[in-house]
């Protein structure tokens, strides 16, 4: 009964292991850097999360209050429509040699489409 139990168990942990490695192997896809840059450059925030998922962050960039005072000119053009800028955040995608990726890319969105891309170790 002993070595049963023991077999049911080992089968058990081995099944779970097998299923989450296939699991981060299909969301794992890691890119190069020219491969990220010609897939996404442009592209809607649609494509880029159903092509790579939800982001590990994202955040919204905001004017500061006092922003015209700063910069010495009026920045609230009423006439112009308003620009929505946002990063996402992803962990690991893209590589820089065979065997090492980036820390964090960076996605820039701008009303909506990519802007700008960054790779970064240093965050």
């Amino acid at each position: 009964m002993q070595k049963t139990s023991f077999t049911v168990v080992n089968f058990v942990i081995a099944l779970s292991l097998a299923f989450f490695s296939c699991l981060s192997i299909a969301a794992g896809k890691t890119y190069s850097e020219d491969e990220f840059l010609n897939a996404f450059s442009g592209k809607s925030k649609k494509v880029v999360e159903a092509k790579l998922g939800k982001p590990t962050k994202k955040q919204q960039a905001v004017k500061p209050t006092n922003a015209g005072a700063v910069i010495g000119k009026n920045v609230e053009d009423k006439s112009q429509k308003p620009v929505k800028v946002e990063m996402w955040y992803y962990k690991n995608i893209v590589k820089y040699d065979p065997k090492r990726t980036y820390k964090e890319t960076e996605i820039t969105f701008v009303n909506d489409r990519v802007m700008n891309i960054g790779f970064f170790n240093n965050r």
